[in-house]
């Protein structure tokens, strides 16, 4: 019988039955695994407020707390007058020095700039939703009429869940606005309904530095609360390499609020050389704004804080001006459109020192202090667990007694039979006691000695270099170092891998390859180093979706879907057995 001219390939109806679910501090994406590009859904949700409830509501940007601080300022200040001297000290691709406007011309032309009405007069119409509408999702939330006694939540920040004490901050509340917000999508934009859920597998993709506690509630929330007959769990920095087909690779991932560095190699992120910094484009933006209003941006309502389009703006008006282009001299002038008016202005080498942050976060000092994360050990016990760090402890602990037990044994048969004739006793000498614990914790973490463990607003986090951030090329180069061998440390100084929509900046490449090269050590120096900002000429915002969507359909990714009864029978022990990384 010939072939029906509807058949379909069973590969291709599997990868239709997987959804792929990558969360961001900004953005949601969300997808099949057969669909070509993930949907991009502002990643937030507005609740309708009771009457007489507290009041609450979530930026859309990094908020800028140091705005009268005149020592951060300062700070500041120095650091763009640094930069401005290093870039005017660079060479054009012709071999031309390079000249800057100075910052006072440029200011006297946006003074005098003003707006023009457009020939379309376009006003803002706000969205008011039905009195019985209580909840929005998503990109509505732009169109919403501020005046509306609505609530606003990101249920991520800074690339981990947003846990605060203020309403709607608890763990439970930011677990419910997940699941709304990707049932809402789900439905929306892949017209699944939510009842149907049973029949279709997910992938949900993790931080690369993690919180245990979090991805138990991400399971249950996956298998119990939304329904999934399956899932499982992949960090980000691993689906990077499957995305941009790289069997190794440092990743880069510089997202909207963090940014994060590890080495990668065959689909494992190694432990030691995860780092996370809290800036990300974001924060660059916020530069950015500070260093328009220092060249007298002509577009003075603007309220990043309180206006929720003043701040997509900005974020617009950043990937559209900002570069590092170093063939790029003098005053450009741009333009920009807000409601039916528009904007004319000249801006200078504020476009190429606002990305230079990355590399001089003291710029980022507009947006307050800044941790750096690290992997910590889990040293904590766990009930739900078998192999928790208390049973890791007490059998290094015994291992260890074992150990010595062997060797004073043999010690001791050794003593007797070389013994002196003259001596009829021999003293054995044990020490053991109170060291013990400290052996122990080093076999279980040998970072425990060099990186202080801290606790703050209730997470648990280590903390690197708590008194100083580092730039995005001292952050390469220290996860480099902790490689566990040389050979690794040679691989990964070859092939630098950048993801993520927060570094998307014509010639950054070039110049984070030059940061790294005239730091990176003699003996690497003879390797070239290829560092990849767009991976197969796609989005690098994507990547990570798209690696995971490719991992979820690998014949070997059967070994690691966790089933709904399997999740409920063995709970944390069947993570500890099939999560693609070290639990």
């Amino acid at each position: 019988m010939p072939l029906s001219n509807e058949y379909v390939d069973p590969e291709h109806i599997q990868t239709k039955s997987i959804i792929i679910i990558h969360p961001g501090s900004l953005y949601l994406k969300i997808g099949r695994a057969s669909d070509l590009n993930p949907h991009t859904v502002l990643h937030a949700i507005a609740r309708r407020r009771k009457r007489g409830g507290l009041v609450y509501k979530d930026t859309f940007i990094t908020p800028a707390v140091n705005k009268s601080n005149k020592d951060v300022l300062q700070e500041m200040e120095e650091t763009r007058l640094n930069v401005s001297h290093t870039l005017q000290s660079c060479l054009q691709s012709d071999g031309r020095r390079r000249y800057a406007t100075p910052p006072q011309q440029i200011a006297a032309f946006n003074r005098r700039s003003q707006p023009e009405q457009t020939e379309e007069h376009i006003q803002q119409i706000w969205v008011k939703p039905e009195s019985d509408v209580d909840i929005i999702v998503g990109n509505d939330i732009l169109q919403l009429d501020p005046a509306l006694d609505f609530n606003i939540h990101f249920p991520i920040k800074r690339g981990e869940l947003n846990i605060h004490k203020d309403i709607g901050g608890s763990l439970t509340s930011v677990l419910n606005d997940l699941e709304t917000i990707w049932l809402y999508c789900i439905q929306s934009y892949l017209n699944i309904p939510s009842n149907q859920l049973n029949n279709y597998k997910v992938v949900l993709i993790v931080p690369d530095i993690y919180n245990r506690i979090y991805l138990k509630e991400y399971m249950n929330l996956l298998l119990n609360r939304m329904g999934f007959s399956s899932c499982f769990l992949v960090q980000d920095h691993v689906a990077a390499t499957f995305g941009a087909g790289l069997g190794y690779a440092c990743v880069i991932d510089v997202g909207d609020q963090k940014t994060s560095v590890s080495c990668v190699e065959d689909g494992i992120s190694h432990r030691n050389t995860r780092v996370r910094m809290e800036y990300g484009g974001a924060d660059i933006t916020q530069t950015f704004y500070w260093l328009l209003q220092k060249c007298a941006f002509p577009y003075k309502e603007c309220s990043e804080d309180s206006n929720k389009l003043d701040a997509m703006l900005l974020r617009k008006l950043k990937e559209d001006f900002c570069h590092v282009n170093l063939d790029i001299c003098g005053a450009q002038e741009k333009s920009f459109l807000v409601n039916n008016k528009k904007y004319t202005l000249q801006v200078g080498d504020e476009c190429i020192v606002a990305p230079l942050s990355l590399f001089t976060p003291e710029l980022f000092g507009i947006t307050g202090k800044k941790y750096i994360y690290t992997q910590k050990s889990n040293l904590a016990g766990d009930p739900e667990d078998p192999h928790d760090g208390n049973y890791l402890r007490e059998t290094s602990r015994r291992a260890i007694k074992e150990n010595e037990s062997a060797n004073m044994f043999n010690e001791f048969n050794n003593t007797m039979l070389f013994k002196d004739d003259n001596n009829d006793s021999t003293t054995i000498k044990q020490e053991v006691g109170a060291d013990e614990d400290i052996v122990v914790d080093a076999i279980i973490d040998n970072t425990l000695n060099t990186i202080p463990y801290h606790v703050q607003d209730g997470k648990e986090f280590t903390i690197l270099n708590p008194e100083q951030v580092i730039g995005l090329d001292q952050a390469v180069l220290q996860s480099i170092e902790r490689c566990p061998n040389e050979d690794l440390k040679r691989k990964m100084y070859a092939c630098i891998l950048v993801v993520g929509g927060g570094m998307k900046f014509i010639g950054i490449g070039t110049w984070l390859q030059n940061r790294i090269s005239l730091q990176i050590p003699y003996i690497y120096r003879s390797e070239q180093m290829d560092i990849i900002t767009q991976p197969k000429d796609m989005d690098p915002s994507w990547t990570t979706w798209k690696g995971a969507a490719i991992m979820s359909c690998l014949e070997s990714a059967n070994e690691l879907w966790i089933y709904q009864n399997e999740w409920n029978n063995n709970g944390v022990k069947i993570l500890r057995e099939r999560a693609p990384f070290m639990w």
